[in-house]
């Protein structure tokens, strides 16, 4: 509209971030120290987006050209004398979907398809080790619509054509790649699974998790096509250090990422599809505290866009029937034992992020803080056997005089007022 600035949609006032818009909005010198409380510090500096063209000239304009956000940061350890520096540079992919939903499937796939692959070859050229891509990344996440066509997307994990493609890629840049897709069990009656595929940097397939926690809130509620898995917690031990995959839904329960840390993970990857009306307040909170409590860095990815269905559908939450279950926010981040945190992707396109990590902070901040040394397990253990039978009786401790409390005539229980004498 004339004589109003028109920002991109899930823009925060015209700008794609919250760091952006403080950064823009703010002097210098408050800027500096906002970004300190916000994002926390390594090694006693912030941890900022390294110059523009700080991974060449090709990559710049590559990301210009694909109208994509690269972002690239660097988290240090301290030197030790008795181990060498373990340096690993990740990359997270976050992307929209590129065709329209009622695109015939296949070209809505091949479409995502193209587009993650060129996103992927970026990250090949900067040098990325360890990749990860967002959740259900080959198709829109149509979940919400509980409409059963959508299950043609599902593709065996070990022969599927996503699967193919990315081991090509993997061995083309000698790249780990995380590949989470709708997976179809062909070996257990076709049956549907929520799944991460680990795939190594000579392209072989090194195994799989399938998502653990399956929401049933509103527009998510997955049940529908999928339910929980039946994997477990397992590590993935690469060529470039131990990584695990917490899918989606499963970051909100503590117990599954601390499962991921006690089998010996170093990073852990959140490959996510969540809307800003429903989580984002969330979102900055619950993988850097997993970092923290868990000492070891963390991967949060969320797909960006809007993604509008062929029909209208209704989540039981007693909202109007909708087509759309509104903005997939990205934000995508990397969050590090120590409390730091990188700046977020863009809210409103497509991105690469790129860090590169030394996994010795992992066990620097153990020693640190002792989170495992100080522990109580074994009375977590004997707590949580109990819980779990069917007579359990909570530990509660009920103050006595509640039970003797003096009530006026109308049944209330008289105030400390009432009950003494004036």
């Amino acid at each position: 509209m004339e004589g109003e600035k028109v920002f991109q949609e899930g823009s925060l006032q015209g700008h794609e971030s919250l760091y952006r818009l403080l950064s823009a909005e703010l002097p210098p010198h408050v800027f500096q120290e906002v970004s300190r409380v916000l994002y926390g510090c390594n090694r006693g500096s912030v941890v900022m987006p390294a110059p523009p063209g700080s991974l060449g000239d090709t990559l710049s304009n590559a990301a210009k050209e694909g109208n994509f956000d690269l972002q690239n940061f660097v988290f240090t350890a301290e030197a030790e004398q008795m181990r060498a520096p373990r340096q690993v540079c990740v990359g997270l992919i976050q992307n929209a979907i590129v065709l329209p939903t009622t695109k015939p499937f296949l070209e809505q796939k091949h479409a995502i398809m193209d587009r993650v692959t060129s996103l992927i070859n970026a990250a090949g050229e900067a040098g990325v080790n360890v990749l990860c891509l967002q959740e259900a990344w080959t198709m829109p996440f149509a979940f919400c619509t509980r409409e059963k066509s959508w299950c043609e997307f599902a593709e065996s994990a070990e022969t599927g054509e996503s699967t193919q493609l990315l081991q090509g890629l993997a061995r083309k840049y000698g790249m780990v790649i995380v590949s989470p897709i709708l997976e179809r069990d062909e070996a257990h009656g076709d049956t549907l699974w929520n799944t991460a595929v680990i795939i190594g940097d000579h392209g072989n397939i090194i195994g799989k998790h399938r998502k653990n926690h399956i929401p049933r809130v509103g527009d998510f509620n997955e049940s529908t096509y999928y339910m929980e898995g039946n994997t477990g917690h397992p590590v993935f031990e690469t060529a470039y250090g131990k990584i695990a995959v917490n899918i989606c839904y499963g970051r909100h329960h503590p117990m599954n990422w601390q499962a991921f840390g006690m089998n010996g993970a170093e990073i852990v990857f959140n490959p996510s599809a969540t809307v800003g009306d429903l989580s984002e307040p969330m979102w900055p909170i619950e993988a850097r505290n997993a970092a923290i409590a868990n000492s070891y860095f963390v991967g949060a990815i969320n797909r960006v866009g809007t993604e509008v269905f062929p029909r209208e559908f209704t989540s039981g939450d007693g909202k109007p029937a909708h087509k759309d279950f509104g903005h997939f926010y990205g934000s995508s981040f990397i969050a590090a034992p120590d409390a730091s945190c990188t700046p977020s992707l863009s809210r409103c396109r497509d991105g690469l992020l790129i860090a590169k990590l030394d996994l010795n902070l992992c066990q620097q901040l153990k020693d640190k803080w002792g989170f495992r040394l100080t522990a109580r397990y074994e009375m977590y253990a004997d707590f949580f056997s109990e819980y779990v039978k069917h007579d359990f009786k909570p530990q509660v401790v009920r103050d006595p005089f509640l039970d003797h409390k003096p009530v006026t005539s109308n049944g209330r229980a008289k105030t400390l007022c009432e009950t003494e004498d004036v």
